[in-house]
């Protein structure tokens, strides 16, 4: 009997101090509300100027926030129509990137999306976005804008521009409507049978898209894939279960949820019939493949069923609800971590709370070994490292500075491509556009003539270098070196052009394609420039190459 009791007090020793535990920290949430609500009606009644609740308030939930992690956030009633679009990809408005043209000062069209009200009234790149209705927009800055031109689904404005090409001023009734951000842009046959499907967002029925440009690319006669998720921040783990049911058989675990409370744990499996289980597929990966790219890419990787060629993508395995809250107010929270077929996370940094809240990166010493389907050995932690590794083209510092959109930027590119467009009614499709010698040599005097300078790295550091041997005292006796180090690094504008020829001509290419063929038409331009592709297509022209790096390495 005594044993008996014994053994039952050991076995309820934990639940009561669970118990416990629990109501110890109740108490704490509920002391601590309580000194909130108290302090604030102290400021509000005492403090010596006027309080703004939202504003005050406010900052006091984002301070909480910002102690838990990125992606716990908070929505105030005017910016709940950010989640929205978040969430479903979707926003009313004309459907056109804008920018700040720096030298003219003035906010420009950037590019209109097509089939969508800017493309629909005619407005073109480098459009001057005069009025909207009434409202003069010409001292205003983008964001002011941009407000402006969103609106209800319906309501229609009196759009005033000026276009430069022609010099005139045009006015343009413009009606909004929901406009949803292509999530798969562009999607095509290349060489060797190859399909090729650029996917950049997963939200709510996007998956949908998918499957049917990927039977559509099989009745073109595709007889390999390469899916691209370079870029693509992720969005609906729904949508990414349902991509990868394409390629693998029903009833198969794609990811799994654990959290904190059984409403935050799930198993998601694959419930529908496969469209092909054989193909042979590349997934394209980078640093900027988040979220749910990294469950499609994982769990592909995980069931042996694609090799993913590109670079580590960022190591996101947290998962976020959206919970709505008072007076039209919402947020995202997170509730759960996620673990793809091998078991592993793949979250990439610890996020710790307490009085400062930090983060800690996970190295790899302490990342852990699971198995693929087949036996070969993927790691947790840091994302998905790829099967084939392949680093894309780094863009020179000219080619950045003659691109840029920012303070700093001359627009010496974007006014090139506005002339260009306005001289040409049509180009050749957008697989087949290259810039001629001519055009080349037409931009390459441009840039010099209108003064272009920009700062190299390597100048900076020297710069760097400079201020340090002088305040460690050597620079004097070392001068005559560093004033010939300093005559080496003085840069050539017309030399660094040629130089990064192939680079910017890709640049220019893309940006005078879309004009004519919208972001499918600069996507499709721009593989025929891309080291990554490349490497994916001849992989899948190799097939003992391909079933190699899907099979375990022999010891």
């Amino acid at each position: 009997m005594r044993r008996i009791c014994l053994q039952l007090l050991l076995v309820l020793m934990p639940a009561m101090m669970m118990a416990q535990s629990q109501k110890d920290h109740n108490f704490e949430v509920a002391k601590h509300l309580d000194i909130f609500n108290n302090l604030y009606k102290n400021l509000d009644l005492l403090y010596v100027d006027t309080l703004s609740p939202k504003d005050v308030i406010g900052t006091g939930i984002n301070a909480m926030l910002r102690r838990l992690d990125p992606y716990t956030e908070y929505y105030a009633q005017d910016e709940t129509k950010n989640l929205r679009m978040m969430l479903t990809g979707k926003y009313a408005g004309i459907g056109a990137l804008i920018r700040k043209h720096q030298k003219l000062g003035r906010v420009v069209i950037d590019e209109p999306y097509e089939n969508m009200p800017a493309a629909e009234v005619g407005l073109k790149k480098g459009d001057i976005i005069l009025s909207i209705d009434d409202t003069l927009m010409t001292d205003k800055e983008v964001g002011y804008v941009s407000s402006h031109l969103r609106g209800e689904p319906g309501t229609s404005f009196l759009l005033k521009v000026f276009r430069p090409s022609t010099q005139k001023e045009l006015k343009l009734k413009v009606t909004r409507k929901n406009i949803k951000l292509p999530e798969l842009p562009y999607y095509g046959m290349r060489q060797g049978n190859i399909g090729y499907i650029n996917y950049n967002s997963f939200t709510q029925e996007s998956g949908k898209e998918v499957r049917r440009a990927f039977i559509d690319l099989k009745k073109r006669g595709a007889t390999s894939l390469i899916f691209d998720l370079r870029n693509n921040g992720g969005g609906s783990e729904a949508e990414a279960v349902d991509i990868v049911n394409l390629w693998v058989p029903k009833g198969i675990t794609v990811v799994e949820n654990r959290g904190k409370v059984k409403q935050s744990s799930r198993i998601y499996k694959t419930r529908l019939e496969p469209v092909d289980t054989v193909m042979p597929i590349v997934v394209l990966v980078n640093g900027e493949t988040a979220s749910a790219s990294e469950i499609t890419s994982g769990a592909l990787q995980d069931l042996d069923r694609a090799v993913i060629l590109g670079t580590r993508t960022y190591g996101k395995g947290l998962v976020q609800i959206p919970i709505d809250l008072p007076y039209n107010t919402n947020m995202k929270v997170t509730t759960s971590k996620y673990y793809i077929p091998s078991g592993r996370c793949i979250q990439a940094i610890n996020y710790k709370q307490g009085s400062t809240g930090y983060r800690e990166h996970i190295p790899d010493s302490l990342t852990k070994v699971f198995h693929t389907a087949a036996g070969r050995e993927v790691r947790d932690g840091g994302g998905i490292k790829p099967d084939v590794e392949v680093k894309a083209d780094t863009i020179p510092n000219i080619a950045f500075y003659l691109s840029a959109t920012g303070q700093d930027s001359t627009e010496v590119m974007f006014d090139y491509v506005v002339d260009y467009v306005a001289r040409h009614p049509s180009i050749a499709p957008a697989g087949e556009f290259h810039l001629s010698d001519q055009d080349w040599q037409d931009f390459k005097t441009r840039v010099i003539k209108s003064g272009f300078t920009y700062d190299p790295v390597s100048k900076k550091q020297f710069e760097e270098l400079v201020k340090t041997a002088k305040f460690e005292g050597y620079y004097d006796d070392a001068r005559q070196a560093f004033d010939a180090l300093e005559s080496k690094l003085k840069h050539d504008v017309a030399f660094d052009l040629d130089k990064h020829r192939n680079t910017l001509v890709q640049i220019l290419e893309m940006d005078i394609v879309s004009a004519y063929y919208y972001q499918a038409g600069s996507i499709e331009r721009g593989l025929d420039y891309d080291k990554q592709l490349r490497e994916a297509e001849r992989l899948l022209k190799n097939p003992e190459e391909y079933r190699k790096l899907l099979s375990p390495k022999k010891n």
